[in-house]
């Protein structure tokens, strides 16, 4: 029942995604596309030093994004979509980016004063805000709540106690309690705190994990040329239409989605926390954090299992990130195996970082002033999850969180349609500026 409620909800949440994402792309005049923008927006020094910086931002709401989706989720796109499911990951990332954009444009103007420099946003509030829909707008921050705190989280830690059994047999419940503490010292220091630890871990996992693939994918060059033929081979079956191209295409959009966010609103949660008030050169800074997430992380996965013997294993009750180690460990031994290991631990606790802050941003849309009392029963509820993810089939845990990411989709994209004259507005506002 749960995989068919799945398959319904992300065949709505897919039109919308696609099509509102083609229609936002012609709107705007294909502004993911200028990429002279993007870098020129990095340059651009903010103005309030005091609050979280556009960069800061980005960090943040990269650590949400790269994380199981980037390693074990592609893995799993694979396994059940096939090789051409990689393709469709690289098209949905190109035209959700349209859809990225608006919602960082849509958040910053909508967003709201937090505590100190610190702001809130995100779609409950330019629900709210814009269209004056209260009610939606807390349907949204319930259903974040429900998805990232209730079982997002989890999935992060089980996937660390998944990496574990590969590398030393370790109990799991000591591995619950040591991601727990971990993480409890993080969020109980606050939004800064986490701002604090995204920035440092997140530039730093990226390097690593794409330098490594990037050996790895020189090391086998005489089979790149292969590689990229199948992805694109595979992505158009049409002669069987039903059984294999239409399954591909939706298995990858909807894994591209779930690694990258695009058209969900939830990347705009993290991205309103800027003191930057330029709408625009954030939207281009949060586009520049989907192409690296989906191009260079997801890709850079997809190309280490393709170069490998993966389809020659069995695996069973998959997480997805076994593929990804096995791969890692045909290409370079032992060594590839902790390699893996650490990035699954710096990629999922970076989302359980950011995961939890989405949390904390809705619930505090419920509330003008958030009682400490409240914040702290949050902030625990999210370490039991942690600790109880990691003892639950990993099946249960992600067709669960699909569902609701769906839902999240199916609010979003509609508003960002009824939303999308105030970021034409807002952009060529900026044009004039220029």
């Amino acid at each position: 029942m749960m995989i068919l409620l799945n398959k319904f909800f992300w065949a709505i949440a897919t039109a919308l995604i696609v099509l509102l994402g083609i229609y936002f792309t012609w709107k705007l005049k294909g502004i993911q596309f200028n990429i002279p923008a993007m870098i020129q927006s990095f340059k651009h020094k903010k103005g309030d030093s005091k609050g979280i910086s556009p960069v800061s931002s980005l960090m943040m709401v990269l650590a949400g994004r790269i994380g199981v989706g980037s390693i074990a989720g592609v893995a799993l796109a694979i396994y059940i979509g096939g090789v051409g499911s990689i393709f469709w990951m690289w098209v949905i990332a190109l035209i959700a980016a349209s859809s990225t954009f608006i919602e960082t444009v849509l958040g910053i103007k909508y967003k709201e004063h937090d505590e100190g420099n610190i702001y809130k946003g995100g779609p409950s509030y330019y629900m709210k805000n814009g269209l004056g829909l209260k009610k939606l707008g807390a349907l949204y921050a319930i259903i974040v709540l429900i998805a990232y705190i209730g079982g997002f989280l989890g999935i992060q830690s089980n996937t660390i106690v998944k990496s574990f059994d590969s590398i030393v047999s370790v109990p799991t419940i000591v591995i619950a309690t040591i991601i727990c503490l971990f993480t409890a010292v993080v969020i109980f220091g606050g939004v800064s705190k986490i701002v604090n630890v995204t920035n440092k871990l997140v530039p730093t996992m990226t390097i690593l994990y794409v330098g490594i693939a990037l050996i790895i994918v020189l090391k086998n060059f005489s089979l790149f040329p292969t590689v990229l033929l199948s992805i694109f081979k595979e992505a158009f079956h049409l002669e069987s239409f039903f059984s294999a191209f239409l399954p591909t295409m939706i298995v990858g959009i909807q894994r591209g989605i779930f690694s990258n966010e695009a058209g969900l609103g939830t990347g705009s949660l993290a991205s309103s926390t800027t003191s930057d008030t330029d709408a625009v050169r954030n939207g281009f800074i949060q586009v520049v954090g989907i192409y690296i997430t989906t191009l260079l992380i997801c890709t850079s996965t997809a190309f280490v299992i393709l170069t490998s013997n993966y389809n020659t294993i069995n695996f069973h009750d998959i997480n997805g990130i076994e593929i990804t180690q096995y791969a890692f460990t045909y290409h370079l031994g032992n060594l590839g195996n902790y390699i893996v290991f650490g990035s699954i631990i710096l990629f999922s606790f970076s989302t359980i970082l950011t995961g939890y802050y989405y949390g904390e941003s809705c619930l505090k849309y419920f509330f003008h002033n958030l009682h400490p009392r409240l914040l702290f029963l949050l902030k625990m509820s999210a370490i039991l999850v942690i600790f109880l993810g990691c003892f639950l089939s990993p099946t249960i845990l992600w067709n669960l969180v699909d569902i609701f990411v769906a839902f999240l989709a199916i609010i979003n994209m509609p508003i960002l349609y009824f939303l999308l004259q105030d970021v034409i507005d807002i952009c060529n506002d900026y044009r004039k500026r220029l």
